[in-house]
């Protein structure tokens, strides 16, 4: 079997759990590894850049572990297009994981399997290793399904689909004017085109939702497992690009999921649309997400969400 690199991203979080699930696989010990670490974007964030850099250094267990710093901070927009890029260029497919996440003792097994099996299957855009808690699932029969949307949880993908990617959108405008279609592109959650929409108002800087909107406009699908290969660890420690408030502690989490090593049997997969349908409903916004993304877009998000981080932080002394 041809066995796809790993690239994991790295900025200010301690990455321990991530290698430790990693090195569970049997597959780690052919598997070659590339760590990506981002430059600090300030001063505060400078000796956890240090520290993760030193860690890193001492990583063994794998085929070969080659590290790349970088001397600025990039962003991880950015970070991952360029480590992506470079990377699949050379090796052809490529596996991507960021930080914040543990894997299950048979992820490798489970994306090469997918890689191998979808290579050459035109109608896949990419492979997730993430499988979110779907009501419908509980009777659904086989252990993978395709979906609308990409996930940036543990993920897949070729250089062919890669290479394609849009990353300046240059199809917006059309979108903007269409209303059919921003409905068929929200048919992945109605968060789809606020996300795209604040991205090129350059009030968000997205890697994964440019990917995404790829994946819509060529009318393509992502595997998922219905038992998920990924736990994202990242809500809870303020180390992360986007889950970084304190209130993230006492808010019930919906995407937290428990680890499954069971084999996962490929097939010619085909739409679900029932599956859809709840996926959609799944990761539609909810009323106060609505409102996050209103702020954002004209403006007051930042002031609120410190103003919400300080009633968190009274109400937990209390």
């Amino acid at each position: 079997m041809k066995l796809a690199p790993v690239i994991l991203f790295v900025y200010r979080r301690d990455v321990k759990k991530t290698i430790d699930s990693l090195l569970k696989n049997n597959l780690a010990n052919q598997t070659d590894l590339f760590i990506y670490s981002d430059g600090a974007k300030n001063d505060k964030d400078l000796d956890d850049v240090i520290i993760v850099r030193d860690s890193i250094k001492e990583i063994y267990g794998f085929k070969s572990v080659t590290l790349i710093n970088s001397d600025k901070n990039k962003g991880l927009a950015n970070s991952i297009i360029d480590g992506v890029t470079k990377t699949i260029n050379e090796y052809g497919r490529v596996i991507v994981l960021e930080d914040d996440l543990i894997v299950s003792k048979d992820f490798l097994q489970y994306m090469n399997e997918a890689l191998n099996y979808y290579d050459k299957d035109p109608a896949i855009w990419s492979i997730s290793g993430y499988g979110p808690k779907l009501p419908c699932l509980n009777q659904y029969r086989k252990d993978f399904y395709l979906s609308l949307r990409a996930s940036s949880w543990g993920w897949a993908v070729w250089k062919d689909r890669w290479s394609s990617v849009d990353w300046l959108v240059k199809d917006f405008d059309k979108l903007q004017k269409d209303h059919k279609k921003r409905k068929m592109f929200n048919l992945g959650g109605n968060d789809m085109y606020r996300m795209l929409e604040l991205q090129m108002l350059g009030k968000i800087d997205s890697w994964a939702i440019r990917w995404c909107f790829s994946q819509f406009s060529q009318n393509k699908y992502t595997i998922y497992p219905v038992k998920s290969k990924i736990v994202n660890i990242g809500f809870y420690d303020n180390k992360g690009t986007h889950t970084n408030n304190e209130s993230s502690k006492i808010i019930d989490n919906k995407w937290m999921v428990f680890l499954d090593s069971n084999t996962v049997i490929f097939t010619k997969g085909e739409i679900d649309e029932n599956i859809t349908k709840c996926f959609k409903k799944y990761h539609d916004l909810k009323l106060i997400t609505k409102i996050g993304y209103f702020l954002k877009k004209y403006g007051g998000y930042y002031f609120i969400k410190r103003l919400r981080t300080s009633i968190f932080k009274i109400l937990n002394l209390n």
